[in-house]
């Protein structure tokens, strides 16, 4: 994977943007020594979210079986919706 420093990728940001959006290159980015962000490909981006979301869902479903859980129906209809 590609490093630049942030202030090199800023002047070549439409080449680095290029490479992510047709060559599907990641870039790595620094500044003073220290990795502070990356440039990726969309599609890596929604894969990332996707990733992220299954492992809310899988937490959610854990929580829910722990003891003293509210299930949204009983909450809906304390409610009276």
């Amino acid at each position: 994977m590609p490093r630049r420093s942030a202030s090199k990728a800023r002047e070549e940001f439409a080449e680095v943007m290029n490479r992510a959006a047709y060559k599907g290159e990641r870039t790595l980015l620094h500044r003073r020594g220290k990795d502070v962000a990356a440039i990726v490909p969309v599609a890596d981006l929604v894969l990332l979210e996707q990733i992220e979301d299954r492992m809310d869902l899988e937490a959610a479903r854990e929580a829910m079986k722990e003891p003293g859980t509210v299930s949204w129906e009983k909450v809906k209809k304390d409610l009276g919706l």
